[in-house]
């Protein structure tokens, strides 16, 4: 391979990597500083309130605090949270179209 072909090559890749990371981002929760977050405990709390149960991970991605576990109908479901209103963003669940986008009023 020439010079030229491994330039290519590694641009190639490159641009590849970069588009496949920017579809697995996490979306935009919020602006608002992490001070006006709610705490990870009363986050929890709403959470369980929504109907979400058996959480495995619970953290924070990006401007969103973001849970994989189930919905009350039992199917896995990865789900992002405003972390100040406590709405849903985005969420995925099995069975449901792919990235199903919870469009909240006002600041999100």
């Amino acid at each position: 391979m020439t010079t030229r072909h491994m330039v290519i090559a590694t641009l190639t890749t490159v641009a590849v990597l970069g588009m496949a990371s920017s579809a697995f981002a996490s979306p935009t929760c919020t602006t608002e500083p992490k001070s006006k977050w709610l705490s990870e405990a009363v986050m929890k709390q709403k959470i369980t309130q929504a109907g979400y149960k058996d959480i495995k991970v619970f953290k924070v991605s990006g401007s969103c605090y973001e849970i994989y576990g189930y919905t009350k109908e039992g199917k896995r479901a990865e789900v992002y949270f405003n972390p100040v209103t406590a709405a849903v963003v985005e969420r995925n669940v099995d069975g449901e179209e792919a990235g199903e986008k919870e469009h909240e009023k006002g600041e999100h």
